[in-house]
């Protein structure tokens, strides 16, 4: 990992680093609201709605990207729409850290909707509450829950390359990736509940590669996975190629609809990822925490989508600024000033 901070210490760090410079520029906080923009913009979630619904006509991949760039977001600088910006100067864009490189998608669809809520309401809604509402449409339109989106967050003012760096990844094992949930005080409920958002969405075959070849440096596939899986999995992600970027469908039985099958998948090996499988999996009973959560969220997907609906939010609430912090940027890829 190219962090300078630990995995532990990290959003510690970011949200002294927050705290530190709201106090050096006397800002003031303010809390968040669904009815936010009630008054200042009340046709906010419409307008979002509406550039989404467009968008996922053409690519129908587009509300799996949307929900996973509200999580980079929310997990490196808290949720103020860092990952948005581009590099600037000495600034190293979010987008370029090995996470997001290559597969971090759906900005052009972020450009569309504040351009829309540019021309209905100017300088208004920020490019951070823009990315949760997002998430929210996004998991409605694909038939997964809805909540009410807490707003009024603004938009930062730098990114942070090293800590985009240090994000929960589909190779972590699992009590690293509990550990990086828990920094921000999600509990293992919210972390079984989140992982559940790849019920929809596609992975490029250089994230699973080691497990169907080479897991864990064994020259031998991962022992939980279903042999038929691996064996379909292996035709379309050669030995000879472990940086492809070919898709394979994180939850093949219903791979844009957003429902509990992630979970089934699971019970049976045949959880696309590392980080999926490893919830039911993880070797050394590293998985007893997780495991009883997935077989129930597998049992009851109304379990499923009122755990995941709280996790959401819950996730929102990462280190927004607020009040007079941060910015309303014009345009989500620079800062005002730049």
């Amino acid at each position: 990992m190219a962090s300078s901070t630990s995995p532990a210490s990290a959003p510690a760090a970011v949200l002294c680093a927050l705290l530190a410079l709201a106090a050096a520029l006397g800002a003031r906080a303010g809390p968040l609201s669904p009815a936010y923009y009630e008054e200042s913009c009340p046709h906010v979630y419409d307008t979002v709605r509406r550039v989404i619904q467009e968008a996922r006509v053409g690519d129908p991949r587009i509300p799996a990207s949307l929900i996973r760039l509200h999580f980079h977001d929310c997990f490196v600088n808290g949720c103020d729409g860092s990952l948005l910006l581009d590099d600037a100067g000495a600034m190293q864009s979010e987008k370029n850290a090995l996470p997001n490189r290559g597969s971090a998608r759906g900005f052009e669809v972020v450009d569309g909707i504040k351009a829309a809520l540019e021309s209905a309401c100017p300088g208004v809604v920020s490019c951070a509450d823009i990315l949760a509402l997002a998430a929210e449409i996004s998991v409605e339109l694909s038939g997964g829950p809805n909540w009410n989106v807490f707003l009024g967050r603004r938009d930062g003012m730098t990114a942070n390359f090293d800590g985009a760096n240090n994000l929960p990844a589909p190779t972590d094992d699992l009590d690293l990736l509990r550990q990086k949930f828990s920094d921000f005080n999600l509990d293992d409920t919210d972390f079984v509940a989140l992982q559940g958002a790849h019920t929809i969405g596609r992975a490029q075959c250089r994230l699973f590669h080691d497990r169907l070849y080479n897991f864990s440096g064994s020259m031998q596939p991962d022992q939980t996975m279903d042999l038929a899986y691996l064996s379909e999995l292996r035709q379309s992600c050669p030995a000879s190629d472990s940086e492809s970027t070919a898709l394979s469908n994180l939850d093949p039985p219903t791979p844009d609809a957003f429902d509990n099958s992630y979970y089934g998948n699971i019970l049976c090996n045949r959880g696309l990822l590392q980080s999926d499988q490893g919830m039911l999996s993880a070797p050394g009973g590293a998985a007893a925490p997780t495991a009883p959560i997935v077989g129930r969220f597998a049992a009851s997907q109304a379990d499923f989508f009122q755990s995941f609906a709280t996790a959401m939010v819950k996730m929102g609430n990462i280190a927004p600024l607020t009040g007079s912090m941060g910015e309303i940027r014009r345009n989500c890829r620079v800062v005002n000033w730049g």
